[in-house]
């Protein structure tokens, strides 16, 4: 009987899943540098913060969105690197901050944005995890992710450490950082304890999706980011066609497609935006779609054939740190059960090449 992959390659993907929780408590050990970086933010007097990335990263950008949004209130959005880099298009960034995140630092045209901004008056920060790369050269400012080597390919410790340091940054910007940090290293002791629980709850699910080959994934206001990144993993470890929709996207069109052989996972997480979710989870259940529910509203889902819930977030703003989790661990699984190595997909390496 011929090994599976999964039989032959110890699980490094697993391993550094189980490794963000310290991973998660370094980063907050070195928050001085997050206050020097808002600090320089405030001095400059930034209106607009401009978030660029590719892949997780950009995953992770989404939910910046929301965190400059709700903490200090700041208008803060995903950018076009093509309007820079291929259009040359003469945008003012005189009043603005470039939030550059790339694991790697070395993501071609992301580098090149950030470069062009710099040179136009923007105030630029590199997020990465690797202090000497091109981004974090070609930046002002530098924030490390100090999440440790990451061996897999498909991240996993620096896409939870950038949702973090972007939470960090946010809350230090409106003047609440010790209450973020503080939230902060309350949240890995959270998903310390959380993960041997959702490890061994994935496990049967995943066996019985091993024969999926599409699904959704739906979130919606700060869960999104989640939702991009859940079928991000999906997509990349375990050959999912996974397509992230807000919940109230699902229902114009994508709803069409569903059926007892296309699951949707629902990201519930109790904020302003459950209700909408929630409508959103029964209408995919009324077209015959298999249910996962996650986060730490996910028994609120009604008619869920699958539920993995999450604990509370000590700030409600952290949730999508917590409903992280879930999405990794099953990703992890499934790709074992199809015989997978989710550490080295296919076809794909760290870095993200400009196309």
């Amino acid at each position: 009987m011929p090994r599976r992959a999964s039989d032959s390659v110890p699980d490094t993907f697993l391993a550094e899943i189980r490794e963000q929780p310290e991973a998660l408590r370094r980063l907050v050990d070195a928050r001085a540098d997050v206050e020097v970086v808002a600090e320089a933010l405030a001095r400059r007097g930034v209106e607009v913060v401009r978030l660029v990335a590719h892949g997780s990263s950009d995953a992770a950008a989404s939910y910046g969105v929301y965190v400059f949004g709700l903490l200090p209130g700041w208008t803060a959005f995903r950018d076009s690197i093509s309007l820079s880099t291929y259009y040359r298009a003469e945008l003012d960034f005189s009043r603005s901050a470039v939030i550059a995140l790339s694991q790697s630092g070395e993501t071609p045209d992301v580098v090149s944005y950030l470069r062009a901004a710099r040179e136009r008056g923007a105030l630029t920060v590199a997020v990465t995890n690797e202090p000497r790369s091109a981004l974090a050269e070609a930046a002002e400012w530098t924030l490390q992710l100090h999440a440790g080597d990451e061996r897999a390919v498909a991240a996993t410790k620096t896409l939870l450490n950038t949702f973090a340091v972007l939470a960090l940054l946010a809350g230090v910007a409106a003047g609440r950082g010790d209450e973020l940090a503080d939230a902060l290293r309350t949240t890995a002791d959270r998903i310390a304890a959380a993960l041997p629980g959702l490890e061994e709850a994935v496990a049967p699910i995943a066996t019985t999706f091993a024969y999926v080959g599409r699904m959704y994934v739906i979130g919606r206001g700060i869960e999104f980011g989640t939702a991009r990144e859940i079928a991000l993993k999906l997509t990349e470890t375990c050959r999912i066609a996974a397509e992230p929709l807000t919940s109230t996207d699902l229902s114009h069109g994508p709803i069409a497609a569903l059926d007892a052989m296309f699951p949707v996972w629902a990201i519930a997480s109790r904020d302003e935006c459950l209700p909408a979710l929630v409508a959103a989870a029964a209408l995919a259940r009324n077209a015959g779609a298999t249910l996962v529910a996650t986060g730490n509203a996910a028994e609120e889902v009604p008619d869920a054939e699958f539920c993995l819930p999450v604990p509370e977030a000590p700030r409600a703003v952290l949730a999508p740190l917590l409903s992280l989790i879930p999405g990794q661990l099953f990703a992890a699984a499934l790709a074992r059960a199809k015989g997978l190595d989710a550490a080295q997909p296919a076809g794909l390496t760290k870095v993200t090449l400009a196309q």
